[in-house]
Formats: C-alpha cells, sequence, structure tokens
C-alpha cells in the first residue's frame, strides 16, 4: 500500500513539477537540435546543483562549507573550460535548462513528502508526457509519434522512469543539493557518448572541463 502512497497536498507540487519536467523536456529537445550536446550536458548538468544549492542558502539561510565553496569553484572552472569564453546559443540554453533542473528538483523534494515516489512520477508523466506527444502531434502530425515507436524508445523511457524514481526516493533521504550534485555525476559518460556516438569534436580542453565538473560535483555532495 505504502508504494501507491498519495495524500491530499502533493498536487500542487505535483501541478508544478509536471509544468517543469513540460518546460524542460521542451527546452532541452530545442537544446540538441541547435547545439552541441558536449556544450549543453555538461553545462547544464553542471551548473543545476549550483544553483540548488545557492537557492537553499538564499531561501533558507542555510549556511555553506568549504568542501562545496570548493565544488562551486571547480564546477564554475569546468564550465568555462566545457563552454569556452565565446558567447554562444549552447550556453545561454544551458543555462536555461539548469535553472529548470534546479526548479524541479527543490519542487519534487517538497512533492515526494506527500507521495510515494513511483506514484508521483507516474502521475507527472501521465500529464507532462501526455502534453508534451499531443504537442508533436498538433504541430507535426501523429507520423512523426508513430515513427518514434520502436524497442529502442521503449528501452529509454524505461530506463529514465526508474532512473528518475531512484532520485525521487534518494530525495525522500538526503539534501536536494545533495541529490542534484551526485545525480550529475552523469556529465562524464554524456561527453564521452557525445564523442562516440554523436561523432563531436570534444577537444581536451572541454574533456578536462567535464571531469572538472564532476569534481565539482563530488565537493558539493560532501
Amino acid at each position: 500500500i505504502g508504494c501507491w502512497r498519495l495524500d491530499s497536498d502533493v498536487w500542487p507540487f505535483l501541478i508544478a513539477g509536471s509544468l517543469l519536467q513540460l518546460l524542460y523536456v521542451a527546452l532541452l529537445a530545442y537544446a540538441y537540435t541547435h547545439a552541441e550536446l558536449s556544450v549543453v550536458y555538461p553545462v547544464a548538468r553542471g551548473l543545476a546543483p549550483v544553483l540548488v544549492l545557492g537557492g537553499t542558502v538564499v531561501l533558507t539561510g542555510a549556511g555553506t562549507t568549504p568542501a562545496q565553496v570548493i565544488g562551486v569553484l571547480l564546477v564554475a572552472a569546468g564550465i568555462l573550460f566545457v563552454r569556452g569564453v565565446r558567447r554562444g546559443k549552447g550556453a545561454l540554453l544551458a543555462l536555461a535548462i539548469a535553472a529548470v533542473i534546479a526548479t524541479y528538483t527543490v519542487v519534487d523534494k517538497h512533492g515526494v513528502v506527500h507521495a510515494s515516489p513511483v506514484t508521483y512520477l507516474e502521475l507527472m508523466c501521465i500529464f507532462a508526457g501526455g502534453t508534451y506527444a499531443a504537442w508533436i502531434a498538433a504541430s507535426r502530425g501523429t507520423a512523426v509519434l508513430r515513427a518514434e515507436l520502436s524497442l529502442r524508445s521503449v528501452v529509454a523511457g524505461a530506463a529514465t522512469f526508474a532512473a528518475y524514481a531512484l532520485v525521487l526516493a534518494a530525495l525522500q533521504l538526503a539534501s536536494a543539493a545533495s541529490v542534484a550534485a551526485v545525480r550529475e555525476s552523469s556529465v562524464l559518460v554524456a561527453t564521452a557518448l557525445a564523442t562516440r556516438v554523436l561523432r563531436e569534436r570534444v577537444t581536451i580542453w572541454r574533456a578536462c572541463g567535464a571531469v572538472l565538473v564532476v569534481a565539482g560535483i563530488v565537493f558539493l555532495a560532501i
């Protein structure tokens, strides 16, 4: 029974979280078609735990530790290495995505107090996923959706669901900043896949930047 727990107080958080997830998916889809994965992913994922920590300090008055300060500096340096010093659409999109990630992480942290992780995520997926699919069908036709129905997309969807269900479970046990930080260790994996699968040119500076981001995330999680 506890696996399907859902309190009435969950709805404001569930609605807000669903809208934020919908915005996140839309921004991510746009970013991945207009910028390089090896830029967007490390910057967005690296900044998210920094924003969560900063928001916690500003809004709750919580203190910071020396390790967290070091973590912020390492993430900032890593992002500079990944991003470079030039302006670009990829970096601005990544910043917007990071802000959305940080916001929905905090919202979901409060939401799972009132529901089990699986129930919370299932309802969120129904709303956000259904709305996004309806928008794609209305704007591009149902043929586009049918073309994406394959074993690969089903496996990817199941893996995504399971991964975020684990994130929600972790949010019940630890602070939002710590969970956000540990979650973003996927930066290195994404950078490696961008090189191997997408054939993006990942320079030594960009690779070192991804490593610095992960190192900063480790310090933020301490």
